[in-house]
């Protein structure tokens, strides 16, 4: 199975969204080097590294912006540790405008 998919998959079961969006950004980094990370060159842009998550929830209402950060950060803890470079969260309660 994919991050992708894996990450999807634990969203829907953590937080039942109204609406999921998960954006694989990784070939946007291409040329870039990740330190710290077992690419010793230019990333090449074709792993699953960089990922961008839009989600509206109603477990989100009334918790502030850093702890649904803080709320996503934690669930997707084993993707970041196995090699997801950058997470962009954009999180949402119903009812509050988003820019997507």
């Amino acid at each position: 199975m994919s991050i992708q998919s894996t990450m999807e998959n634990k969203l829907k079961a953590a937080f039942s969204p109204e609406r999921l969006i998960i954006i694989n950004e990784s070939h946007l980094h291409a040329g870039h080097h990740h330190h710290g990370s077992d690419h010793h060159g230019a990333y090449d842009g074709t792993d699953e590294t960089h990922f961008r998550v839009r989600i509206v929830s109603p477990n989100f209402a009334g918790m502030s912006r850093i702890d649904r950060h803080r709320a996503v950060n934690k669930l997707l803890a084993d993707e970041l540790k196995a090699g997801v470079h950058a997470l962009a969260i954009e999180p949402a309660a119903p009812g509050e405008k988003t820019r997507w």
